[in-house]
């Protein structure tokens, strides 16, 4: 986790950083607790307030995270299970099958990679049904920090390019790319924009953090559309 201070003209004034650790429970597999995501945001958070006077006039924030991850919220906003990272290769078989069927290269505008999302669905459907019937929302890791920042459930399209669910074309879910991977429409989070408007900073983490307005949180990009 890093965070990165900068001014209105795009200067960096200061960073923070925390490291979190990655399990693998399995050849192949490659894990992250959500929740060490959140704690390592509050400790970059507190660091620059204690350390940055400008920090409590903060505008806007905007997250950048790791793409394909697929974090899994149920009914009641909680955790099913710890984050399937991008260099998970666990779904190889999943990842195979959607890729042979029919269309989906040509609306998702990709080949279906094992990292992807949606064949990490696809796996846990078969090896986890308990946990895939409790899936009442799929986020991408920055898309989880957002919510945690807003309460909203929000995905910008550069990390959604990255599911097998998008339409790049138009820009929205698209219904026989959801079907294909056995997933619905109102479990995929908002599509926004990455400059775009998500939401306003929950005001009790404002508070927490010593803000004297509200702020902007935009939508963010995944990690390689940030450095492109």
């Amino acid at each position: 986790m890093r965070a990165l201070l900068v001014d209105r003209s795009g200067r960096a004034i200061a960073t923070a950083e925390r490291n979190y650790e990655t399990q693998h429970p399995h050849a192949g597999w490659s894990e992250q607790d959500p929740r060490k995501w959140t704690q390592a945001l509050e400790a970059v958070v507190e660091e620059l307030a204690a350390t940055q006077s400008t920090f409590a006039d903060l505008s806007g924030v905007a997250v950048s995270g790791h793409m394909h991850g697929a974090v899994l919220i149920d009914d009641q906003g909680t955790l099913i299970r710890p984050c399937i990272l991008w260099n998970d290769t666990r779904s190889h078989a999943e990842a195979a099958r959607l890729d042979a069927a029919p269309q989906v290269r040509a609306l998702s505008g990709n080949i279906v990679f094992p990292g992807f999302t949606a064949p990490k669905l696809e796996w846990l459907r078969t090896h986890e049904p308990d946990n895939f019937a409790r899936v009442a929302k799929v986020l991408l890791p920055a898309g989880y920090l957002n919510w945690y920042l807003t309460g909203e459930f929000v995905a910008d399209m550069s990390d959604s390019a990255g599911t097998s669910w998008l339409d790049v074309g138009a820009r929205d879910w698209l219904d026989p790319l959801l079907n294909a991977g056995h997933m619905r429409r109102d479990q995929m989070p908002r599509l926004v924009e990455g400059c775009a408007v998500t939401g306003q900073l929950r005001p009790a983490l404002a508070r927490a953090w010593g803000l004297k307005k509200p702020v902007v949180v935009a939508g963010g990009a995944g990690d390689n559309a940030a450095a492109a």
